[in-house]
């Protein structure tokens, strides 16, 4: 088992390798399941407003108002080190190799990959990492939803500032779609294109109990069977990324199909069947696998349809995200624990510390 920590649900890393997994097969083969890919990243989008809401309403709960220094940091620890080695290895290999002949976009590459730029639309440098464009968007989403998150409870209008989200997400993405027309595709990496993945699986958080509250456990299997059909189903469909549905009907049902599996697979702690091992540690190295992946599609040659090649960039995608795992991963999870450990000793110390001085000054 792969886990840095106690706290992860087997259920949900189970989802993560299914999603990554449609995203590697896509790479791999595009001319097979040209909607995968799709599926795959829509799915990571409306998992992350999931657990990102989960996280900052028990901050607000717990402490009154959103911790942003740690909530940033710990984004920073989780997110940061495997995409500096990534990045490394990108430049060091381009510089060395060279073998897309993009040698002297090495630099502004970097740049683009570490500020989470790669959404906007600008020369970006390396085709190599155009697929960090997905990154870019989920940290531009870390920096507005807690402050809205933050707003809503604050003016106790959660529901509506939610709702408003949605409404807004969704008209701001069809009003690029209207400026980029009839060149549609070409908002496929934009920052507007992909919110209301986040908005939904935020707002399943959000209404969690009350979705509990209309779920038995035959509901419950239902929806999570219905879920995972869905999805693999909508893998199969031909890759339409110059159609306005692909983004205004398409992401909002992948993301409520990944809702209602996540329902299922949040009760998950610990998988039911050992057959599913290979998928859980394929979602434990998720992240890093996404980030190595393209790169190495891309390293190996774009050419039609070869099974060995196809193989092979799935194999070294695995071996290069398992080092990420336990190189950096692994040590910066211990190190935020750590941090964790110690500011719950402080705040401990503080408390116990305030009736003595409220005596001391009586």
């Amino acid at each position: 088992m792969m886990s840095a920590s106690k706290s992860r649900i087997e259920g949900l890393d189970l989802l993560r390798g299914i999603a990554i997994a449609l995203v590697l097969i896509r790479h791999a083969w595009p001319e097979a399941i040209g909607t995968a890919g799709i599926v795959g990243v829509v799915s990571f989008f409306a998992l992350s407003g999931y657990l990102i809401t989960g996280l900052l309403m028990r901050d607000i709960r717990q402490n009154g108002r959103v911790r942003y220094g740690r909530f940033y940091r710990n984004r920073a620890l989780r997110l940061v080190p495997p995409l500096v080695l990534a990045l490394a290895f990108f430049a060091a290999y381009t510089l060395i190799v060279n073998p897309l002949d993009d040698r002297g976009d090495v630099a502004r590459s970097v740049i683009v990959g570490l500020t989470y730029t790669m959404n906007i639309p600008f020369d970006h440098g390396s085709p190599a990492l155009s697929h960090l464009w997905t990154l870019a968007t989920e940290e531009q989403f870390y920096i507005v939803w807690p402050l809205l998150l933050a707003l809503g409870v604050r003016w106790r209008k959660l529901r509506w500032l939610v709702i408003g989200a949605a409404v807004a997400s969704l008209v701001v993405c069809g009003a690029t779609i209207v400026l980029a027309a009839p060149s549609v595709g070409k908002v496929y990496t934009l920052p507007t294109s992909w919110a209301i993945a986040m908005i939904i699986g935020a707002a399943a958080k959000l209404g969690e109990a009350r979705i509990e509250r209309s779920l038995t456990p035959l509901r419950r299997t239902w929806a999570g069977a219905l879920g995972l059909a869905g999805l693999l189903g909508l893998s199969l469909l031909p890759e339409a990324k110059g159609s306005p549905a692909t983004y205004l009907i398409l992401a909002p049902a992948i993301a409520i199909l990944t809702v209602a599996l996540i329902m299922q697979l949040k009760t998950w702690g610990v998988l039911p069947s050992a057959w599913l091992r290979p998928m859980l540690a394929l979602g434990t190295i998720s992240y890093a696998a996404y980030l190595w992946n393209y790169p190495i599609v891309m390293w190996l040659g774009e050419r039609p349809f070869e099974p060995a090649r196809a193989v092979l960039s799935i194999v070294l995608t695995i071996v290069a995200a398992t080092v990420s795992w336990w190189a950096v991963e692994v040590p910066a999870q211990k190190w935020k624990e750590r941090l964790d450990k110690r500011a719950r000793l402080t705040g401990e110390l503080a408390t116990e510390s305030a009736p003595v001085a409220r005596q001391h000054h009586s």
